[in-house]
């Protein structure tokens, strides 16, 4: 894996996050931020979930979206911003809960598009989810914001 280019990525990362307003409004927390690297929580609600009372596929494909985006803006330069372009989300399970593990990490880096793998986990490290994306580094384009 390589380094990130921004030594301060974990906090430029992190404010980003917190201007997500979607992962305020699903109750989901930023875990953990490594080099290609993020990992988001989030517990059950009932408010989140399909007829079934499990995880709405919608909820479960925001959480892997975000965190796989994020890990890949945790390898891009202090200046880039970061947009999905593709991604590919696979059910293996019933999202039961009782709390949810979303992690992204970086494939393949690049100068302007990176793939990165995401993992749904649920209970005992229980997978019920995988995502493959593709992510955009952005810069310098007016009304999106790094």
């Amino acid at each position: 894996m390589r380094s990130p280019a921004d030594p301060q990525f974990a906090g430029r990362v992190r404010a980003s996050f917190e201007r997500q307003a979607v992962m305020g409004l699903i109750g989901a927390r930023l875990d953990a931020v490594e080099p290609g690297v993020v990992a988001i929580t989030l517990q059950h609600d009932p408010k989140l979930t399909q007829q079934h009372g499990f995880l709405h596929a919608g909820i479960v494909a925001t959480a892997l979206d975000s965190a796989c985006g994020y890990a890949a803006f945790t390898l891009m330069p202090a200046d880039a911003a970061v947009l999905t372009i593709e991604f590919k989300l696979n059910l293996l399970a019933p999202a039961r809960g009782p709390a949810f593990r979303f992690e992204g990490r970086v494939v393949k880096p690049g100068r302007t598009i990176s793939v990165v793998e995401g993992r749904a986990l649920q209970g005992d490290d229980e997978l019920f989810a995988t995502m493959t994306a593709t992510i955009m580094t952005v810069q310098g384009r007016a009304g999106i914001q790094h």
